[in-house]
């Protein structure tokens, strides 16, 4: 195969080229996509949550932040920005929270088709000693006991994961298509930065860490 011939990537030039540029219309400014969430117009001239970035239509982005929708919503920032009279539900925010976290635990569905999600408190901790875990993913409702045992495998791990723990046992077992799922490991893999835009997004809706949890694990967490 010659120069000619070989498979053309084009290289990114500026960093707005490397991540994305979209106008907050809540800031009036430019944000990386990926931060923000997409809503267009439905049929009826109600705005319609596109966490996918896939529906039809002219996009209108706003930080993914539960206190940013609600503002867009109650100012009519919308429809300032569609030049047009719109409907802004008042639950648009919790909407964009039910859509993340169902694609957060969608993604883990996909992490175990692919290999790269591991469950068990044992297998967890040998796949956190061997520095491979991206994630520790832990049941909100788990046994305090468990977590500061878990805590302690993170500690010596060569690579600290980050901590997810947004989600029950039965959300997560949904999602693995297991029972009594408490303590998970998502590998570092194809996919894994991807999965870890969406919970950063979810993370402007729902806390990371449990608040219920005690405030020393949460620190040393």
């Amino acid at each position: 195969m010659t120069d000619a011939d070989a498979p053309h990537t084009p290289v990114a030039k500026t960093h707005a080229e490397a991540n994305r540029q979209r106008k907050d219309i809540v800031l009036g400014e430019a944000s990386d996509e990926a931060r923000l969430v997409r809503f267009v117009v439905g049929p009826d001239g109600t705005v319609v949550p596109d966490v996918a970035r896939k529906l039809p239509g002219r996009g209108m982005w706003v930080a993914a932040d539960r206190e940013a929708i609600s503002a867009a919503a109650k100012k009519g920032l919308f429809s300032r920005s569609a030049k047009t009279k719109l409907t802004a539900p008042a639950d648009l925010a919790d909407q964009v929270e039910r859509l993340l976290a169902r694609r957060v635990l969608d993604g883990l569905g996909l992490a175990r088709r692919g290999g790269t999600i591991i469950s068990g408190f044992e297998k967890v901790s040998s796949a956190l000693a061997s520095g491979q875990t991206a994630w520790l993913i832990e049941a909100s409702d788990g046994a305090a006991d468990g977590r500061r045992k878990i805590l302690t495998a993170v500690h010596k791990a060569p690579n600290s994961p980050k901590i997810c723990g947004m989600f029950t046992s039965d959300e997560l077992g949904l999602a693995l298509g297991g029972e009594n799922v408490i303590h998970t490991a998502l590998l570092a893999g194809r996919g894994t930065d991807r999965w870890t835009l969406d919970v950063e997004r979810l993370s402007g809706f729902r806390p990371l860490l449990p608040l219920s949890w005690s405030a020393s694990w949460r620190e040393e967490a």
